[in-house]
Order: C-alpha cells, then structure tokens, then sequence
C-alpha cells in the first residue's frame, strides 16, 4: 500500500536518525533536482530501497523544499562578475509556454533566473530588478538583439539613473545560450509542469544544484567537498 505524505515523513524520520532536521527534509528534493528524469523514476529508487513513496509525494517535496535550498545557496554562494550575459529559453506550464530568464557572468556562473508568463519589457525587467536585487549592480549586460531586453535595461537605467553599459554580441552571448541546455535537459525530461507555481518550484532547485556544480557555493579553504557534501552543508 502507498504511504500518505504524513506516513512517508514518518519514514523518513526513523530512516534518518541523527541527522539534522534540515537534511531530513531537503533528501528527496536533492535526488530529484541532481538530475533524475522523473518523479516516476524516483519512486522507483526508493522503492529499491525498502521505501514505498508515490511520485505524487515526491512532487509535493520538491514544490516545498526546493525554495528552501535556494534560500540557503543565496546566503553562502561566492562573488560574482560584474559582466552580465542575459538571455531567455522556455518551458512547458499546463500545457503553455513559459519564459525563463536567466544570467551568467562571463566565468558562465549563474547570477540569477526568473520564470515568467510573458516575454516582454515587463518581465524582463522584473528579472533585472531581482538579478540586481540579490547581486548588485553590474558594469554591463551582454543580450541578443532583443528588443524587450534592450527596453527594459534602458528603461531601468531612465528609472534608477544608473549607466548600465548594454552590449549586442550574439557571439558573446553564446556562454549563456549554452547554459540554458544544463537546465533543459532536466525540464524536458519532465514533459512538462502542471502548474506555473510548480514549475518555479521546481526550476528553482534545478538552478541551485547547476550552481553548486560550477563551484559556486562558498567552501572551506583546502577543501574540496563532493557535490554532495556540498548539498548537505545547506542544511546545517
């Protein structure tokens, strides 16, 4: 028999004795956003383990905890480049496409990424607002020659009276159109999200551990923790 969402937290509990209440909770959400195509491929696994979780479970996991981890990786993740390269790539929401905004300095590091409903001057420069927000003004932004992007930075620039540097270079902005595909891979294994909320959710795991694999999650000096460790460290 399936166990309910409650029974399999129980499960869980007494699996994981010892450890902190953080790792508990955030287990599932690693397993599912390191890159296992679908929740019908972890229950699968757990079930190899003497585990018997529904996928449906599992869903509920990611959409809860997945915003958690983000919030620890925001807290504990290294400098980054102040030369932004800025473009968008799509996903699947109940059936209709959705935007996803994303940033990588010129080192490809992750600076930041927004899912939106729309492509347009407006969400554009509501992922600039909350690019900014979280990590500072940048000298200059690399985009295609997209007209919304190129509103939206000019558009905050007349609104906040700063000189952000805008530079059109395809060719530039090659390093993040290239790192779109680490994130696709998984989403499109998914075949699409049931909900836009989920779809954040979930997307917002996929995005911390992308990050934390290009070592930028802060560590230890003469240390080089396996990914992880460096996972299990967000919930200390």
């Amino acid at each position: 028999m399936l166990l309910s969402y409650g029974e399999v937290e129980e499960r869980w509990h007494d699996r994981l004795q010892g450890q902190s209440i953080r790792a508990r909770n955030h287990l599932v959400g690693r397993e599912v956003v390191c890159g296992v195509s679908s929740y019908r491929q972890l229950e699968e696994m757990m079930g190899e383990r003497g585990v018997t979780v529904d996928h449906s479970t599992l869903n509920r996991w990611v959409i809860k905890y997945a915003p958690e981890i983000e919030k620890q990786f925001r807290r504990r993740q290294c400098a980054l480049g102040r030369s932004w390269r800025l473009d968008e790539t799509y996903v699947k929401s109940r059936g209709k496409w959705a935007y996803l905004y994303r940033a990588v300095d010129k080192e490809g590091h992750t600076i930041d990424f927004l899912l939106t409903p729309n492509r347009d001057r407006a969400a554009a420069e509501a992922f600039l607002r909350k690019a900014i927000r979280t990590q500072g003004l940048p000298e200059k932004i690399t985009i295609d020659q997209s007209g919304s992007n190129t509103a939206a930075i000019l558009h905050y620039n007349t609104m906040h009276k700063t000189t952000l540097l805008i530079r059109h270079s395809k060719y530039l902005n090659n390093l993040v159109e290239q790192d779109h595909r680490a994130v696709k891979r998984i989403t499109r294994q998914m075949l699409g999200f049931k909900s836009f909320w989920s779809a954040r959710c979930t997307i917002a795991g996929i995005e911390t551990m992308h990050a934390i694999r290009k070592g930028q999650l802060l560590t230890a000096e003469n240390e080089s923790p396996t990914l992880a460790e460096q996972f299990y460290a967000l919930a200390v």
